[in-house]
């Protein structure tokens, strides 16, 4: 399932979690708060992008994964309508009405990107060693290499002399609760080089669901 391809337009001990799936390498930088003892057991996912056509394959991407651990999620527009600015109590209303004691809000804090120079590098082939150069063929049928002693094997071959860019995108993710009118956990995030939405929401998803298995946020048996 590929989406659509985009560059998506301290009190308490940080952790620090790297993750690099098939897509983008996510870095997840946390915090907890430490006079909040809440637990998370049904959550509302509620990415706060500029366009539908992002916050919608995002939004569903990560319910499906917190879904597949066991945790009861549901995403913000199965209940929410993205055209109406709802008051922030209005919001809170909603959530406890369908039973949701956490709220996850992921923000957009921007892109960076930066160039590189790949310089130019030369290689000399050498071929298969033995096999080729003086073993079982040299000096036989091939006159002493493979095809005369140049041709595919004894070359040189360069690569580099181009500019890479990277991209990195910034989100900040914060979980609230009843509990408290600061966030239980935030947390900075940024992804290197996101190519589908769906893919990098999943890595982002994955990183988020093992930092609250280590900070022991989750209500129920963690897998």
């Amino acid at each position: 399932m590929k989406t659509r391809k985009i560059y998506f337009n301290l009190l308490a001990v940080v952790t620090v979690i790297f993750i690099s799936s098939c897509s983008s390498p996510v870095t997840l930088t946390s915090w907890k708060n430490p006079s909040d003892n809440s637990k998370i057991s049904k959550l509302v996912v509620m990415p706060l992008f500029d366009k539908l056509e992002y916050m919608k394959p995002f939004e569903q991407s990560m319910d499906s994964y917190f879904n597949s651990t066991g945790l009861k999620t549901i995403g913000s527009l199965d209940f929410l309508n993205p055209n109406i600015k709802y008051p922030i109590a209005e919001i809170k209303r909603k959530c406890d009405s369908i039973g949701a004691d956490a709220i996850l809000v992921v923000v957009y804090k921007g892109t960076d990107k930066s160039e590189n120079y790949v310089p130019e590098t030369t290689y000399v082939n050498g071929g298969f060693g033995g096999y080729w150069g003086g073993g079982y063929w040299g000096g036989g049928y091939y006159g002493g290499g493979f095809y005369g002693g140049g041709g595919y094997y004894g070359g040189a071959v360069t690569t580099g002399g181009y500019w890479t860019t990277t991209a990195v995108v910034n989100l900040k993710a914060s979980v609230y609760t009843h509990s408290s009118k600061e966030p239980l956990w935030t947390a900075e995030i940024q992804v290197t080089d996101p190519q589908y939405i769906d893919e990098s929401s999943v890595s982002i998803a994955r990183s988020i669901y093992d930092d609250w298995k280590a900070n022991n946020l989750l209500q129920y048996p963690a897998k």
